[in-house]
């Protein structure tokens, strides 16, 4: 019977490109099987653990560290089911995302076509922040957050010191519900209200359209990384 060579820690580095140091840290990790040490204590990597390591790679672009880590771990426990559980989660997640990034498309190409331009607002017409929450169908506190986030710059009424929405703070009212509604985080609310104000509606619409292209190649490095795995578990 022909025993299999063995590999070296190197070899396994040299062919995806990696440290040594790295090999080493994805065997203690779990995302390979524990290499068998030899009398003076090097570690005999096989051919399973290149392919392994292989896997691990293609699976981490779509999968990232921690979701590799426990589709791999699953896997070398001889637990399917597990690693599966895990991969459809992260499609799960992908597909929420892609579901939430056509509709914030949708809704902003809506929005740039029927809320009015800076050029356009009416400044005589002042709601206070009551008012303003109502027209917008939001919670009065949600207005104060979102103020002190900077996203809202209300005037102060004289003598009251009632904060007032004109027509342009009503414009970016209604696009910071909107979006906070499609879970967008601050930094990117400001940079969409910053496109939209500056006339640019067209950069923000690329913008979205960008995310869901990079969901798009996310989608595509999972599949290839699910492909390795199901090459990896029949050999």
């Amino acid at each position: 019977m022909m025993v299999e060579a063995y590999l070296r820690t190197k070899d396994l580095a040299d062919a995806v490109q990696v440290s040594v140091q790295l090999v080493r840290n994805y065997e203690a990790e779990g995302f390979l099987p524990v290499a068998e040490r030899s009398p003076s204590g090097y570690r005999r990597y096989t051919r399973q653990h290149l392919e392994a390591l292989k896997t691990t790679r293609l699976l981490m672009d779509g999968y990232g560290w921690q979701g590799t880590l426990r589709i791999m771990q699953a896997v070398h426990a001889g637990n399917l089911a597990d690693a599966l559980a895990h991969i459809d989660e992260r499609h799960a997640e992908l597909d929420r995302r892609r579901r939430q990034l056509a509709q914030t498309l949708s809704t902003l190409t809506v929005l740039t076509a029927q809320l009015p331009t800076v050029a356009q607002t009416r400044p005589t017409q002042r709601l206070r922040v009551g008012e303003a929450a109502h027209e917008v169908g939001v919670p009065i506190s949600s207005l104060r957050f979102w103020e002190q986030q900077g996203l809202l710059y209300p005037v102060r009424e004289r003598g009251s010191n009632y904060r007032l929405y004109d027509e342009r703070q009503l414009r970016r009212l209604r696009i910071v519900a909107l979006l906070r509604q499609e879970n967008y985080d601050f930094a990117a609310i400001h940079a969409t209200l910053d496109e939209l104000e500056a006339g640019r509606p067209e950069r923000a619409l690329a913008a979205v359209e960008e995310r869901r292209n990079e969901l798009a190649r996310m989608g595509w490095s999972c599949a290839e990384g699910v492909a390795a795995l199901v090459g990896y578990v029949k050999a």
